[in-house]
């Protein structure tokens, strides 16, 4: 969830976009919650626009490159990385989790949706995602 504050004409406003599917996106102004139909399908901007730690150089270079066939695990929502719990190269099992993601102060465990070896890693502890942003490969 992402929330924003702004005044239009003096008037103070809160929202926040709770949750998008195809081209419907749900909306909170100021604690009233209103379903809102876009043009098309809302995305959310990529990496270009997204900050990453200095610190983590190797996961800077591998979210640049494409994912070298495999299983994309995708982040289903926004929030933040609390810990990657899988190394490159380690195989793991269906269900396994891979990385816990906070969310609305919820902590979520990404799990492996298939059998196989870590390709790529493509965030990092502290790191701030989007829905549907790469978070791993399995190949």
């Amino acid at each position: 969830m992402k929330e924003f504050k702004f005044k239009i004409n003096g008037t103070e406003y809160t929202t926040s976009v709770n949750e998008k599917e195809g081209n419907i996106t749900e909306v909170t102004v100021n604690g009233k919650t209103y379903q809102v139909e876009m043009d098309k399908p809302a995305t959310a901007p990529k990496a270009a626009a997204k900050a990453v730690p200095a610190a983590a150089p190797k996961a800077a270079a591998a979210a640049a490159a494409p994912a070298a066939g495999g299983t994309k695990v995708v982040s289903p929502l926004p929030g933040s990385i609390i810990k990657v719990l899988v190394n490159e190269g380690q195989a793991v099992k269906k269900g396994d989790v891979l990385l816990q993601l906070e969310s609305m102060k919820m902590a979520n465990d990404i799990a492996a949706e298939c059998d196989g070896t870590v390709k790529q890693i493509a965030v990092t502890a502290g790191q701030s995602v989007m829905q549907d942003d790469l978070l791993v490969v399995i190949g």
